[in-house]
């Protein structure tokens, strides 16, 4: 079988770590349904590394599948088996049969921590997208209330551009803008509070949605609350303070090892093995501490 061909589906894109397909025979451009298979692929500073990082596409479907459940908005999956083409078993436990919606461009992040980029942010202007924050801020603090910094989704190969509020009302008129804050903000409390009951710090993280053009309601689409789309921490290190207080479940093990072993000119080298096992332990931790199922390769 070539690259991506799967049993009564048609490849139909790949970006750096989700591959895309429509029930074969189907219309790219028109089909219902989509099926999104999140590969074992492994991004950091743009670039794909080698080698992949086996069993993580499983875990990243199985912990958007299982907040899916716990989200009181609608979302992309389709329900019913018989609306759209069997899933190969080859990729069955890290592909989500999807409806078709009409995306917004814009990334609709939530932050309830002051880090990473938007710590940046807030050292050189006092504010994050536009929202003046109080000062003397520090990496990691907790802010007293989560804010909505959006982003517009830029095409592919191109980075994502932070705006404001208001900007993104240009973008999608002030009802959708609102709409997509809302429920951003929303969802972000709901998770947080159940995250902080089994011991997990969630400080930030992104959602996508679109518009479902046969129920006209507001959904969401692509994974959610996973370790590649957000930032936790284990609420126990980061009260205890420390070097590790802010360590993330996620790739930082890929980066940090970057960082010391390559001076980001040319192919990244090949991961070590034992960075491969750490990293998707992480993972894995991630999925088990909050579901309180096991989770293997």
């Amino acid at each position: 079988m070539a690259a991506h061909e799967l049993a009564g589906w048609r490849h139909i894109y790949s970006g750096k770590v989700r591959d895309l397909y429509v029930p074969a025979g189907a219309d790219p451009a028109t089909s219902k349904h989509l099926l999104v298979v999140a590969s074992d692929r492994i991004s950091a500073f743009d670039h794909v590394l080698e080698p992949p990082i086996t069993g993580k596409g499983t875990v990243l479907t199985a912990l958007s599948n299982w907040w899916f459940d716990r989200i009181a908005v609608p979302n992309h999956l389709v329900v019913d088996p018989a609306e759209a083409p069997v899933v190969p078993a080859e990729v069955a436990s890290r592909a989500m049969r999807t409806k078709r919606l009409d995306m917004y461009q814009i990334e609709c992040v939530v932050r309830g921590a002051l880090t990473g980029s938007g710590y940046k942010e807030y050292v050189a202007t006092g504010s994050v997208c536009g929202i003046a924050l109080p000062a003397g801020l520090q990496d990691g603090d907790l802010l007293d209330e989560p804010i909505y910094t959006p982003a517009y989704k830029a095409p592919y190969g191109e980075h994502d551009e932070n705006i404001t509020f208001e900007q993104s009302v240009e973008f999608v008129g002030a009802e959708v803008a609102t709409a997509l804050r809302d429920t951003s903000l929303a969802i972000f409390n709901t998770a947080r509070e159940l995250a902080a009951e089994r011991g997990v710090l969630l400080a930030d993280t992104k959602f996508e949605f679109g518009r479902d053009p046969e129920a006209r309601v507001l959904t969401i689409a692509d994974e959610v609350l996973t370790s590649d789309s957000s930032r936790y921490w284990d609420a126990e290190l980061y009260r205890a303070g420390g070097e590790h207080r802010l360590d993330s479940f996620d790739k930082q093990i890929v980066r940090n090892w970057l960082t010391s072993n390559w001076n980001g000119e040319g192919t990244p080298p090949e991961l070590p093995a034992e960075i491969v096992d750490r990293t998707f332990d992480r993972y894995a931790e991630l999925y088990e501490r909050l579901t309180g199922l096991a989770i293997s390769r």
